[in-house]
């Protein structure tokens, strides 16, 4: 993409509104990257570790949806939408139903996984296709935004909205524990280095 200098210049001036949400897109595709090592595994029944999608369901829930999905819904959409992005049949409204379907996909595992847990036969299949589903669909979601929404929202964004963008992130962020970004790291990691 090829921009002129003085775009340049006034975008090296705006204050970051983007860059922390991409941060934390890093440690979800983690987990995304370890749902899409472990489902098939489980689909062919040699990985029956249902604790690990039990706490794949609470990173997603808690890190993923309320934490992350809440400062784009909630700040940044809400943002764009002010700034004169329609609400329907647009960018932010595609985003809002893709976070939808991914909590179907969340809520079917999660059902099935605390069901195997419990005994009950023929669960690995489900789990596996829904971990899939929601790993196939996140993975593309996260490109959409890294790659075309929040390089948008840079440009479109003026700086008079910034601050207030920074100040409902930090909010959000206020109402999680101190060391909640680091538990749900540390997490992932655990899983990273599971043989």
């Amino acid at each position: 993409m090829n921009t002129d200098p003085n775009q340049k210049k006034d975008l090296a001036q705006k204050k970051d509104i983007t860059q922390a949400l991409i941060s934390e897109h890093r440690l979800i595709l983690r987990m995304i990257a370890l749902l899409e090592k472990n489902a098939p595994l489980t689909a062919e029944g040699t990985y029956s570790n249902w604790q690990f999608y039990l706490d794949g369901v609470d990173f997603i829930r808690n890190f993923a949806d309320r934490f992350h999905h809440a400062k784009e819904e909630d700040v940044l959409f809400e943002a764009l939408v002010k700034n004169g992005m329609p609400r329907e049949n647009s960018p932010v409204a595609a985003m809002l139903m893709e976070h939808d379907q991914g909590r179907i996909f969340v809520k079917t595992m999660e059902s099935a996984a605390k069901e195997a847990l419990e005994g009950q036969p023929g669960k690995a299949e489900i789990i596996a296709a829904n971990a899939l589903a929601y790993a196939e669909l996140l993975k593309e979601h996260i490109a959409k935004e890294d790659d075309i929404l929040y390089p948008l929202a840079e440009r479109v964004i003026p700086e008079a909205m910034r601050d207030g963008i920074i100040a409902g992130y930090a909010a959000a962020e206020a109402k999680t524990a101190a060391d909640f970004a680091e538990h749900y790291e540390a997490a992932v990691v655990g899983y990273e280095q599971e043989k």
